[in-house]
């Protein structure tokens, strides 16, 4: 199986407002940048939509290093959050319906699709590549807010 790298980030000005994410993704030598931006969101769901818009992009089965700043998803999956919202019917532990369970849902296909490694990032420090996509992502929210 390949092996790829993938860096996300999401953006929101204001929370919930217009939001954009960003995701870069690596095989061999290769880059790709994406990007996208919703006139109505949450930060949580940018987040969400970087990673999924990144796995969108690969089509065959493969090994995935997500790296990403966002605790939210990176607990999910490495504290295994998501089984126990599975197990309670999409609740939290304090009986609180989870939030985004639509790309929540997405990101389990992908999940299933290939093995998926996370890695937690400092945001805003000096990872280049989560900066760009922290860019990427506050671009596409610059590129759309008409003021």
């Amino acid at each position: 199986m390949k092996n790829i790298t993938i860096y996300t980030d999401g953006a929101c000005s204001y929370n919930p407002g217009p939001g954009g994410w960003g995701a870069v993704l690596i095989y061999k030598n290769t880059k790709k940048e994406i990007a996208g931006f919703h006139p109505n969101t949450t930060n949580n769901r940018m987040e969400l939509q970087a990673v999924i818009s990144a796995l969108e992009q690969v089509k065959e089965p493969c090994i995935i290093d997500i790296y990403t700043d966002s605790a939210y998803i990176y607990n999910a999956f490495t504290a295994d959050w998501i089984s126990s919202w599975l197990k309670n019917g999409w609740r939290t532990s304090d009986k609180k319906q989870v939030q985004n369970i639509d790309l929540w849902q997405q990101l389990l296909e992908f999940n299933k699709k290939h093995t998926i490694n996370w890695h937690k990032v400092k945001g805003h420090s000096d990872n280049f590549y989560n900066n760009k996509c922290d860019a990427l992502a506050r671009g596409q929210i610059q590129k759309n807010i008409k003021e």
